[in-house]
């Protein structure tokens, strides 16, 4: 009999584990990236959507925001702030590398802090 209570026991507190872990295929994200121009959009927006489950990606120039629909599942935001980064970007959690920055053309380059 303690063995049945057991297994029961065991198996219940596997499965709340695994629920616990669900990822979100709808994650709306916002996070502030650095930029200037038309085609600082088109760069940012670009690498967002080269980010595997990324589903909507719109920078604003005025308030500099990238909102996104992330399917958690295929990646997360992290991975979407490393892809902005490495085309020169800054966001608020990852900063581009100096080379990074350095290639961008000379109307995009921001005031990096």
């Amino acid at each position: 009999m303690k063995n049945i209570i057991l297994i029961a026991l065991v198996s219940f507190l596997g499965f709340s584990a695994q629920a616990q872990t669900k990822k979100n295929k709808n994650l709306k994200y916002t996070t502030e990236v650095n930029g200037n121009c038309e085609q600082c959009k088109k760069r940012i927006e670009k690498a967002a959507f080269a980010v595997p489950g990324v589903k909507s990606a719109t920078w604003d120039i005025g308030s500099h925001q990238l909102a996104v629909i992330l399917n958690e599942e295929k990646s997360s935001p992290e991975d979407l702030n490393k892809a902005i980064a490495k085309v020169g970007h800054d966001t608020k959690d990852v900063k581009a590398t100096d080379t990074d920055y350095e290639n961008l053309h000379s109307c995009c380059k921001y005031v990096r802090e």
